[in-house]
């Protein structure tokens, strides 16, 4: 099938695609998807020439390679040619090359988000949004600080919004929140959390804290078990959950109770071993993890990241640190303890 036979069709047809597509469906359009984005992504179609893995000879989602992260650092990744609404970038570190995915409709985006938080946590419409996000809205193209801006502008209630620093408002604004049994989402950037931690507050329940990771020059990194830990104690919280997200990716994961990043629908993670890029390592063994997004139908779908994790057989995973080398981002940097 000829899935670009009309650029303007594209779109149609892969939203509803996925839009509709059942679990079980995953496979069959993921390897439609390979296929496409194999002859239509002139990177990703050389990229597969190149280590000789043609569309006819993948059949299994297992077999479909995937490209580097790296490649959204140097290259413009899409499938057929079109101009985009908007670009995201990456936060990046100074010196390094920032990471740079083109979007070609806002509006799938912005779904595609909503339908992430709506299955780990409900919809973003019944929540109070307070976002504590210092540094993300001093520049332009930050993927969270348009989804941020999407849950405040749904939600429900008035008081959800941007509380940079202000630290004073942003807990006068939760204790009346919670007098009134308003269910509150702190939506914040790691560096920002430990800094209201410190304040040694004693929140009511009905709170939930929601970090996105994010540590990059504002002091050393941290396992993960000893961040949460700080912020329940220094916040007065019960637990604390996680986003994982990327500048390349559409699609989210969010941890359940267990400590376990659960992807959202247009999300499936596997794992790919250290050394081999073909080779899967086990459910519940240490490897590279490597996404297929999806919801990248217009740009790269198959994506090899620099972080390392496990995979489990219910497609949970958890996040174990990066691979020695990799450039530090600004999001999920924080790491774990590696023990298998």
């Amino acid at each position: 099938m000829d899935y670009l036979r009309r650029v303007d069709e594209m779109d149609s047809y892969w939203q509803d695609r996925i839009r509709t597509m059942a679990p079980e469906d995953m496979e069959v359009v993921a390897l439609e998807l390979f296929a496409c984005q194999a002859e239509h992504s002139p990177v990703y179609a050389r990229f597969c020439q190149l280590i000789r893995r043609h569309p006819r000879d993948v059949d299994q989602v297992d077999a479909i390679p995937f490209l580097p992260v790296s490649f959204f650092k140097t290259h413009e990744l899409t499938c057929g040619e079109w101009t985009p609404q908007v670009e995201f970038t990456s936060s990046g570190s100074t010196g390094t090359q920032t990471s740079r995915h083109r979007v070609k409709d806002l509006t799938w985006y912005e779904n595609i988000a909503r339908q992430g938080i709506t299955s780990a946590y409900g919809p973003p419409n019944e929540w109070c949004w307070l976002a504590l996000l210092p540094g993300y809205l001093d520049r332009e193209g930050s993927s969270l600080i348009t989804m941020a801006e999407l849950f405040i502008r749904e939600s429900n209630y008035p008081e959800s919004g941007f509380y940079l620093r202000d630290q004073d408002r942003l807990i006068e604004t939760i204790t009346r929140l919670r007098s009134r049994n308003i269910p509150v989402m702190l939506l914040g950037v790691t560096f920002a959390l430990l800094q209201l931690a410190e304040r040694k507050l004693d929140w009511p329940s009905g709170v939930r804290v929601l970090e996105t990771g994010g540590m990059k020059g504002m002091g050393p990194e941290l396992i993960r078990s000893e961040l949460h830990q700080r912020l329940k104690e220094g916040l007065g919280v019960p637990s604390v959950y996680s986003e994982y997200g990327m500048t390349e990716l559409f699609s989210q994961a969010y941890t359940n109770d267990q400590v376990r990043f659960v992807p959202a629908p247009t999300l499936f993670v596997t794992t790919r071993d250290i050394h081999d890029p073909f080779s899967f390592p086990g459910y519940g063994k240490t490897g590279r993890l490597c996404m297929i997004d999806l919801a990248n139908y217009a740009t790269q779908a198959f994506i090899q990241t620099d972080d390392l994790g496990r995979v489990y057989p219910d497609g949970q995973f958890d996040v174990l640190g990066r691979m020695d080398g990799s450039d530090i981002r600004g999001c999920n940097l924080l790491i774990s303890e590696v023990t298998g």
